[in-house]
């Protein structure tokens, strides 16, 4: 990889980490403060590690995306309540998806309700993503995705889009929704140098969590991880070279899926930047 443009895109990612209990200090060993880190939210242990955790992180400096699934929210007092208290600990950027609990915690099942309900409260964060899906949703059809994109746009300020090992479906993706009028800035979902021992290490150490149902439900994706030479970020980056760094595609930045391993992660990404440069 030789490119400006994925230089930039290296230098403007966030690091999607969960609330396990070692993350914080695993974080401020290795991140950055220019580093964006999400946290995500499990249908398991709810809302409350995922807010705790990005209190912590805001608290040290950095900018947080916590996750709020619109299906782990049990009613409107539990929303006003989530956006007030993440408000007081100076987060300004969450990331709303609908969630896998089943059945939900309450009335909200999807992410819009959510979205229009902030809108009513007077929109309290600057920032609000929404998902993207360059794969197929096991359950959505694409042209069903895209127009929630669609619906969203008038709620949100950009799309985090999920896992895509296909540099060809990536592209596709991207000029699809550009030439349905989804403008909203883009973040690109792209998995780290992920190890499949210490993934494995991981989601032993954290119970039946994200990691694990996530794997789960993409069995053609964990073959990936765990075939021998299978998955490389940067050589997924210098396929979608093109697609990811045309002006058109209005990339903002890759959302880097770390499952934990921020050590290598961020390792990785200054070794990439390194060669650039170079």
């Amino acid at each position: 990889m030789a490119g400006h443009g994925l230089r930039a895109l290296l230098e403007s990612v966030r690091y999607e980490v969960l609330p396990a209990g070692a993350t914080e200090d695993k974080v401020l060993a290795h991140v950055p403060r220019h580093v964006v880190v999400t946290v995500t939210a499990s249908p398991v242990k709810g809302l409350e590690p995922t807010l705790d955790l990005a209190g912590r992180l805001a608290a040290h400096g950095y900018r947080v995306v916590p996750h709020v699934p619109a299906r782990l929210l049990r009613d409107d007092a539990h929303l006003q309540d989530v956006a007030g208290r993440l408000r007081e600990a100076g987060v300004d950027d969450v990331f709303v998806p609908a969630g896998d609990a089943n059945p939900p915690a309450g009335a909200y099942d999807g992410a819009l309700p959510v979205l229009r309900r902030l809108s009513e409260l007077g929109r309290p964060f600057a920032h609000v993503g929404v998902t993207g899906y360059p794969e197929s949703h096991p359950l959505i059809h694409d042209d069903v995705t895209i127009q929630a994109m669609w619906d969203k746009r008038a709620h949100a300020t950009n799309i985090v889009s999920n896992l895509c090992f296909d540099p060809r479906v990536l592209g596709e993706w991207i000029a699809r929704i550009r030439q349905r009028d989804v403008t909203l800035p883009l973040y690109v979902g792209v998995a780290g140098p992920v190890q499949r021992a210490k993934l494995l290490s991981m989601a032993t150490k954290i119970g039946v969590g994200e990691s694990t149902r996530f794997l789960t439900k993409h069995a053609s994706w964990f073959l990936r991880f765990a075939t021998p030479g299978g998955y490389s970020p940067e050589r997924l980056l210098a396929r979608a070279e093109g697609a990811l760094t045309a002006p058109s595609a209005g990339v903002a930045g890759l959302h880097l899926f770390t499952f934990n391993q921020i050590a290598e992660t961020e390792a990785w990404r200054r070794a990439v930047l390194e060669r650039l440069t170079g």
